[in-house]
């Protein structure tokens, strides 16, 4: 064959498979509001930086025609986002539902492998059927399709997974937002292991698709997904989001942003959102959000484990990551769903050499037969050995309350580099109120009770623990954030230029 002829059947092959499932197709998306599987590498990716890896790949077993499985389903290749190299595989549903088959699993298996390899973040955009059904069925099938790749779903952090679960999310789709330390959500999409119509057949009754595995399920029941958003624009820019905070492996530091203007203007407002009565309520998140850089706080998972937040934000364009009661869900009192999404947190920075701010202010962890039953001893000690494993710099600031085993497990004592209070802050075993009753037997209303209370907490003022040197010192609100950006700087470590042990490296992400 001539060469012209040779070039000219190059380009009618990438010409069929840059059409993807075909017009028809593609307008159905259009006129539904999702992006197709082009549109959104273009919605993710710098633009003209996406070089794509296996644009000829088709499938290879079974008795579809290779010829009508562009790409297999999954758009491969690498792109920068924000500047920065990344691996990109995005699902194209239009193609057999972007169900997973021999040829697709090798595109993705080689963009993981080599984002790990290069040390670039790996991101994968999901939607999905799951296995495709002719390929996998029968013991050919399960010998060719399953067990094959021992590395497939092993995560080690050695460099950062984001991930976005979109419309129909099932089988791979599902897997790889449950590996990803950062996984986005679509309203409206469902996620889950199998399809409603499959899990119907299996137990023999109708099964609801948003009871499956809505994005309301995930928001408050499962914590599997961290941010939940309307568009298919949203998703994707929630991922460049995640991205701007972390580097780009675990042997580079997190990258600088510009401060905001009028960042830090507003520390003075601190003692008007706190309240001067210990038991009053308020929203933690006002006070983080005068503390850290303007508009730089961006929560994990705010539906789930509400008692706490979350979050990774910026400190003199800094990363850093937060961890904060809030007092404003059940006094801020530790449920196992918030010792859950801490322990992510923690587990990220750590392995991520991100460091880790906490303001505490909490009565404990929550107790009764409701927590005993979802393991509340285990997860407890889950986030003990979370936080002594940790070996990014750790600033803890005592803001109000700070009883009992929770006050370690979030960095009291020495579980810290530093550990400041405000002249707000108690500590103590347990809240002076219960240790009435147990030490006097005495209740609210009986006669007695205001004295023995007023004994009890006596010693519960921060002052004493300043005096022995637990606490290393005692600040104004008001000065929080200019001690927390001195102190970062104070902590680096040098020595490993700013890189920790990542001892947590392969902890698993979803907890």
């Amino acid at each position: 064959m001539a060469h012209e002829d040779l070039m000219n059947d190059l380009d009618r092959r990438r010409e069929n498979a840059q059409a993807m499932g075909g017009q028809e197709k593609l307008e159905r998306r259009r006129q539904r509001g999702s992006l197709n599987a082009a549109e959104r590498i273009n919605a993710l990716v710098d633009a003209d930086s996406f070089i794509e890896v296996g644009l000829l790949g088709a499938a290879s077993g079974g008795s579809l025609d290779p010829a009508k499985t562009p790409r297999d389903g999954k758009i491969t290749g690498f792109a920068k986002i924000d500047g920065r190299d990344a691996g990109v595989c995005v699902n194209d549903f239009t193609v057999k539902g972007a169900s997973t088959g021999a040829t697709n699993s090798k595109k993705l298996g080689h963009i993981r492998k080599v984002a790990m390899e290069r040390g670039i973040p790996f991101v994968h955009i999901g939607e999905s059927t799951g296995a495709r059904l002719p390929d996998a069925m029968g013991s050919r099938g399960m010998g060719q399709m399953l067990g094959n790749d021992t590395t497939q779903f092993r995560r080690i952090r050695t460099n950062p997974w984001a991930a976005a679960a979109l419309d129909t999310s099932f089988g791979s789709s599902a897997w790889l937002a449950c590996c990803s330390d950062f996984a986005v959500m679509k309203k409206g999409s469902v996620m889950s292991v199998s399809s409603p119509g499959l899990v119907s057949m299996a137990i023999g009754e109708k099964v609801d698709p948003e009871d499956l595995g809505g994005w309301r399920v995930h928001a408050d029941m499962t914590g599997l997904i961290d941010r939940f958003v309307d568009t298919d624009e949203q998703a994707l820019d929630e991922i460049r989001q995640f991205l701007s905070y972390m580097p780009s492996n675990n042997m580079e530091q997190a990258p600088f942003a510009e401060v905001p203007a009028g960042s830090g203007s507003q520390q003075d407002e601190i003692l008007n959102i706190l309240p001067e009565r210990r038991n009053q309520v308020y929203d933690m998140k006002k006070i983080l959000q005068v503390i850290v850089d303007t508009g730089s706080l961006f929560e994990f998972k705010p539906r789930f484990g509400k008692p706490a937040i979350a979050a990774l934000a910026r400190l003199g364009g800094r990363p850093v990551g937060i961890i904060a009661n809030n007092p404003l869900v059940g006094g801020g009192a530790m449920s196992v769903e918030a010792i859950r999404k801490l322990i992510d947190l923690t587990v990220l920075c750590d392995s991520f050499n991100i460091p880790i701010i906490r303001f505490m202010d909490t009565p404990g962890f929550v107790v009764g037969t409701g927590a005993e039953k979802k393991g509340a001893p285990g997860h407890i000690m889950n986030l003990m050995n979370a936080t002594c494993l940790t070996t990014v710099p750790q600033l803890t600031v005592l803001v109000r309350k700070a009883y009992g085993r929770a006050y370690v497990a979030l960095g009291g004592g020495e579980h810290n580099d530093e550990m400041v209070a405000w002249p707000t802050a108690e500590v103590s075993f347990m809240d002076p109120v219960f240790a009435t009753k147990i030490v006097h037997g005495l209740t609210q209303g009986e006669e007695g009770f205001e004295d023995a209370l007023a004994d009890i907490q006596k010693d519960l003022e921060v002052w004493d623990m300043a005096s022995i040197f637990s606490a290393h010192d005692v600040i104004k609100p008001a000065e929080t954030r200019d001690y927390l950006i001195r102190m970062l700087e104070v902590h680096q470590r040098r020595r490993s230029n700013g890189v920790g042990q990542h001892l947590m490296q392969t902890w698993p992400t979803s907890s």
